[in-house]
């Protein structure tokens, strides 16, 4: 298993890419922290939790789950230092696996707690991809 492993590890490995990985991961590690800094001290989403409203500015207007794309921004960073392309398939793991568990926990929750408006929001608003609004 041993030996599968580091065989697998250096085929993913490519040499020439190391510099590009590296700075591409602390592009994607420091974005990861500016959307966490957005998602929880800038849109003080601690308030809208306490005072039970919806949270839809700032960062939220661009991506409902910010916080859950900080952290995979971060992951992705991580990996993209370790510079290998089969670690690379980890984040769309994350993604599904985060997809999944949203659509049947988080997102059921709030359309109960906060219905249509919730609604709207999920139409207007993309789940984890910070993106612009789709409509006004």
């Amino acid at each position: 298993m041993i030996i599968l492993s580091k065989m697998l590890f250096k085929s993913g490995s490519i040499p020439a890419l190391k510099i590009p990985f590296i700075v591409l991961g602390i592009i994607f590690i420091l974005g990861g922290i500016a959307v966490w800094i957005a998602a929880v001290i800038l849109a003080k989403i601690d308030d809208g939790i306490k005072s039970n409203t919806l949270v839809t500015g700032g960062i939220y207007s661009y991506c409902r789950n910010p916080i859950y794309t900080a952290i995979m921004f971060v992951n992705t960073g991580a990996l993209l230092i370790a510079g290998n392309l089969w670690l690379l398939l980890l984040p769309f793991c994350y993604w599904a696996f985060m997809t999944l568990l949203m659509k049947n926990t988080e997102e059921k929750w709030l359309y109960e707690a906060f219905g249509e408006e919730y609604k709207t929001y999920c139409k207007n608003v993309n789940r984890c991809i910070p993106w612009k609004r789709k409509h006004k």
